[in-house]
């Protein structure tokens, strides 16, 4: 079976949950299918990417709907390039409308692997303006026409049948993301530590994650304000949505470190082996995302060993289990898809991020259930072997 797995982020060039899946998912499927990876940017080395796009340059990049038209031009090429497969499997809506293309000239099948949805980031008009549009355009078509969705959670699943509810419930699928938890694995080194400005003897805090409202880093600067004064912030955002959502976020940071000592803005991603090392010794690592469909680094932190404090929504409840591998905080969301009292939730949220880091026995018990749980349920064989049984059911080629 030839399958042709279509994303925009394929390593060196990830900033997120989605390029991570992708990243591991091709690993493991290259050993149970033919399989051709297509991407946006440059060619890569690996020796799974068949072809790998730059964008139309005529258009231009100053207007904010420009990035949109981009990813248009790129999906055309990809469509172009996957002639001869026998299944396409797309990533994102940057690369859902080549699927749909490419199922319609070659009569293949489409699977689309969902890590978010349009509808319920309305944020992204302030990224994309009238590109927002057009990429929930593009969302909308190919998953609508799509002959199997895979969903990243239960919670993603239900989201994905209330905002689209033309789709067939029974082609919508729910396989997990994973993480290799012989990477992601306890280390007791603290060498990278000292060398990223963390004081190793007292306690801290970690968020990883990109600069967007979707994560929550605005909503955790405010609950910073509320944590123990000896109690560190690391930060390690990334990819800014807008160099304005960037500005503001930089801004906040070091106001918050003009009030208290410890606070960190690593504006990097870090290598994996120094990333690992953080969140093994970080006392508690947070995750107050309002839209999240999976929430990859929950598991990621789990499997270095280390308590969780999340928000409750969308995939998250199926990865931290409340009271066990971590706090799960409460959050009602307004129609703007932003809490709906977020005096309240900052309140809440700051008190359990406290409560674990003052109790380190209990956090110590919660970060090692969380590494049994992340071992026992989210590996990538049993994820990649599910995706071939997909594929096996939509079609006949050997």
């Amino acid at each position: 079976m030839r399958v042709a797995l279509l994303t925009r982020e394929y390593p060196p060039d990830i900033y997120g949950g989605a390029g991570v899946h992708v990243e591991y998912l091709s690993e493991h499927l290259a050993g149970l299918v033919d399989l051709d990876v297509f991407c946006f940017g440059s060619p890569r080395e690996s020796p799974l990417v068949k072809a790998a796009y730059e964008p139309w340059e005529a258009i231009g990049s100053d207007r904010p709907h420009d990035a949109a038209l981009k990813t248009l031009s790129v999906d055309l090429l990809m469509a172009a390039g996957v002639e001869g497969a026998d299944i396409v499997h797309t990533h994102t809506w940057y690369a859902n409308f080549a699927g749909h293309l490419a199922r319609l000239l070659y009569d293949i099948p489409h699977v689309a692997t969902t890590h978010s949805l349009e509808p319920r980031r309305p944020w992204k008009a302030e990224q994309l303006g009238g590109g927002y549009a057009v990429s929930s355009f593009c969302e909308r078509t190919a998953l609508e026409a799509a002959d199997a969705v895979i969903a990243v959670s239960d919670g993603m699943r239900g989201d994905i049948l209330e905002a689209y509810p033309a789709i067939d419930p029974d082609r919508v699928v729910v396989i997990h993301n994973g993480v290799d938890t012989e990477e992601f694995t306890p280390d007791p080194a603290t060498d990278t530590l000292p060398e990223l400005g963390i004081d190793p003897d007292r306690p801290y805090i970690t968020f990883v994650g990109r600069i967007t409202r979707q994560k929550g880093i605005d909503l955790l600067l405010s609950a910073a304000e509320r944590f123990d004064p000896d109690t560190q912030l690391v930060l390690l955002p990334s990819a800014p949505d807008t160099p304005e959502v960037g500005a503001e976020m930089r801004a906040r940071a070091e106001s918050l470190a003009d009030q208290r000592h410890g606070v960190l803005w690593l504006e990097q991603i870090l290598p994996r082996p120094q990333l690992i090392q953080v969140l093994t010794h970080s006392a508690v690592a947070v995750c107050p995302s309002v839209y999240e469909p999976f929430g990859l680094v929950n598991v990621e932190a789990m499997a270095c060993g280390t308590a969780v404090v999340a928000t409750d929504v969308g995939g998250i409840p199926e990865i931290v289990v409340d009271g066990e591998t971590g706090i799960l905080v409460h959050m009602d969301l307004g129609p703007d898809g932003q809490p709906a009292d977020p005096g309240q939730f900052i309140a809440n949220f700051a008190a359990a991020c406290n409560s674990v880091v003052a109790d380190p026995a209990t956090a110590e018990r919660m970060g090692a259930l969380g590494r049994k749980r992340a071992v026992a349920e989210f590996s990538w064989p049993s994820i990649a072997q599910r995706t071939v049984e997909l594929y096996q059911s939509l079609t006949r080629s050997p």
